[in-house]
């Protein structure tokens, strides 16, 4: 079943497809944190456009972590669900948005590594990750780079389910999903190599590429 041999193989192919995005003024890749980052690398590197991280979590419902009512991003983003956060009291609301604010700022403080804070005004973020399943954290990736500025948001990725290419593509600019098969299952399914990728190799893709 698998399609890539590795995150760097996706990221070539996917590269392919976004060809008309290089040497455009503004453009900024951005790999989700962690997965994303190595195909975000080589995407970045063909289309001659800077690299950085999106560190995004989701605020997921205490019994459904899947089910986002909101989301956390760098310099403070907090995006809500109004609808679904209602269903949750609010000490429940607020257990959850320390869990995640502390991790997203370890992640932070670890990836940027003394670099500026991301500022994506008046330009065109494009969010890479490694596959789509639910699409809950791409539609809070989406959603925190319009709170940080960008004037147009691209989603690329390798593999996506359906529902979730759906969905997203009500929400950016452009979605770019090379397959989408009609059984989705797990994105690992379509990776030969789909090893866990750690903060090491995140900080080492953004140094290399500069």
């Amino acid at each position: 079943m698998s399609s890539y041999h590795d995150r760097e193989d996706a990221g070539r192919q996917l590269a392919d497809r976004l060809t008309d995005l290089t040497g455009q003024p503004g453009v900024i890749v951005l790999g989700l944190v962690r997965g994303g980052v190595p195909v975000a690398r080589v995407v970045a590197d063909r289309l001659d456009a800077p690299l950085d991280v999106l560190v995004v979590r989701k605020l997921g419902m205490p019994w459904a972590p899947e089910v986002a009512f909101g989301a956390l991003g760098p310099g403070g983003v907090r995006v809500l669900n109004d609808q679904v956060a209602a269903r949750l009291g609010a000490e429940e609301v607020a257990e959850v948005q320390r869990r995640e604010q502390a991790e997203l700022d370890r992640r932070e403080a670890r990836y940027r590594d003394g670099r500026p804070p991301l500022d994506l005004t008046g330009r065109t973020a494009v969010i890479v990750d490694d596959g789509l399943a639910t699409g809950a954290t791409a539609r809070a990736a989406v959603q925190v780079a319009r709170h940080l500025g960008a004037r147009r948001v691209v989603v690329a990725v390798p593999v996506g389910a359906q529902e979730a290419y759906e969905m997203l593509s009500a929400e950016a600019d452009l979605v770019v999903c090379l397959q989408r098969p009609p059984e989705f299952g797990a994105v690992s399914a379509y990776y030969d190599d789909f090893h866990e990728v750690s903060d090491d190799e995140v900080t080492e893709a953004l140094s290399a590429i500069g």
